[in-house]
């Protein structure tokens, strides 16, 4: 069954957005006439139109045209223009996820889901099913790097997507497999700031997998331990915990390839893995993409040969070489925003460059998450050899009194941390360059419009 087969115009409301757009580009591969529109332009927004998609940079009800359908992302207000005009024309209004969740129909399903690692798991997973041969279709939330793209059109039977927990989405989505990566205390706005609420709606994304499915799960990860309690579905686990089912050990890094061995404690064998990126993390999106490509009877040698040559995924840990005034630095670009997602940062800095000293610029994303993690925020960004902090970026959100990038950094000097600065778009260039004696690698982290300093960065000081 075809459950588009009567929708020929898709029109998507914020279609600028990581998720949305490989959704796009599936639907014009597929043959949908698709039309959105975004008030920030970019280059895979340019990128699909000279594919054919009608991209509109503002938002206005023209733009909806002859649109059977509108598909809104869960950044665009009731309020825009093209909703409001969409609702009394009787128009069909879904969510994101409702759109992947009908793609889904007909696939042999994996959806990845979990605070953190959503994305490089995503594509891992992608990655070993394509060494296997299987061309699976797959959307992420980023550019795999060596291909430029959110998502792919394959031939095969297999959809692998991410599945975003942040507005409660997921709970469209019905894959065959589900992977936990983790569960942590982000995206608490949407819950009520109640961590028993985005507990319960992974239990529930859980349930959504049929009896005959499987659910790959963070067997160290004490939320995901919680919720898998609850859960009536086949559960497969990892971890450096022994009690998991695929357990990771003997974890060494070197010329830039961290291997590690991983016991199959179901099937009683041992496995040796090579991943070309640091960071204790990584092991763990490693060992869950391992898992699910196993649970779906891919060889070993695939799999191994899948991790080995995975080049990544735009601003995860993102490699370049810059040059400034004559000295060598390395540049990493990462779209990290949580505490812990900073702190894997560092810590990968860390294990793959020893002893260099760090100088991060930091932009803080959403005035409720800088409020709710206020001292995890603190201790992270005390940890690097200097910061450079720019404005909170503010994702549609109205400011929280009391919270500032500027309180942020009196309190980060308060622990200790003398060598921190507020820094912005004008002043950033001379403000890395100024202190660039005192640093060795530089890193661009958040989720923002910080991406774009990276690529002025770049641009500036490219080798």
């Amino acid at each position: 069954m075809n459950p588009l087969k009567k929708i020929k115009h898709i029109h998507f409301v914020g279609i600028g957005g990581s998720g949305m757009i490989g959704i796009a580009y599936l639907l014009l591969r597929k043959g949908y006439k698709v039309s959105g529109s975004d008030i920030n332009k970019s280059k895979p927004l340019s990128d699909l139109r000279k594919i054919g998609a009608k991209v509109s940079y503002t938002h206005n009800e023209k733009n909806l045209g002859k649109a059977d359908l509108v598909v809104m992302s869960s950044a665009i207000k009731t309020s825009n223009p093209e909703y409001r005009s969409a609702k009394r024309k009787g128009i069909t209004i879904i969510p994101r996820a409702q759109m992947l969740g009908s793609l889904m129909r007909g696939y042999e399903s994996i959806a990845i889901a979990g605070s953190h690692g959503k994305t490089t798991t995503t594509s891992m997973i992608a990655n070993i099913f394509s060494e296997a041969l299987l061309s699976p279709t797959y959307i992420v939330g980023g550019k795999v790097l060596g291909i430029g793209k959110n998502s792919e059109l394959g031939s095969g039977n297999y959809l692998i997507a991410e599945a975003d927990e942040s507005d409660g989405s997921f709970l469209h989505l019905q894959p065959d497999v589900g992977v936990f990566t983790n569960i942590d205390n982000d995206h608490l706005s949407y819950y009520d700031n109640d961590m028993d609420k985005l507990l319960n709606s992974f239990q529930m994304f859980a349930e959504n997998i049929p009896f005959y499915g499987a659910l790959i799960i963070n067997g160290d990860d004490k939320n995901v331990r919680k919720v898998a309690k609850r859960i009536s579905r086949r559960q497969i686990s990892f971890g450096f915990f022994a009690a998991s089912d695929y357990q990771i050990s003997n974890a060494t890094y070197k010329n830039n390839y961290q291997s590690f061995n991983l016991a199959d404690h179901i099937e009683k064998k041992n496995y040796l893995f090579s991943l070309p990126m640091p960071g204790k993390h990584n092991l763990y999106n490693a060992a869950a993409a391992i898992a699910a490509s196993i649970e779906e009877g891919i060889p070993i040698k695939s799999i191994q040969q899948g991790l080995k040559n995975f080049k990544g995924v735009s601003r995860r840990f993102e490699k370049h070489e810059i040059k400034i005034n004559k000295k060598k630095i390395i540049l990493i670009d990462d779209y990290g925003h949580h505490p812990e997602e900073i702190r894997s940062t560092i810590n990968a800095i860390q294990q793959a460059f020893p002893k260099k000293k760090i100088c991060m610029i930091f932009q803080p994303h959403r005035y409720t998450r800088t409020a709710q993690l206020y001292n995890d925020f603190i201790d992270v960004l005390s940890m690097p050899d200097s910061l450079l902090l720019f404005n909170i970026y503010p994702a549609s959100e109205v400011p929280i009194k009391g919270i500032s990038s500027k309180t942020l950094l009196e309190s980060i000097k308060q622990k200790g941390k003398l060598n921190a600065s507020l820094t912005s778009d004008k002043s950033i260039l001379n403000d890395i360059k100024n202190s660039s004696a005192d640093f060795d690698i530089l890193v661009t982290q958040g989720a923002g419009s910080i991406s774009s300093i990276c690529e002025a960065i770049q641009k500036k000081w490219q080798k």
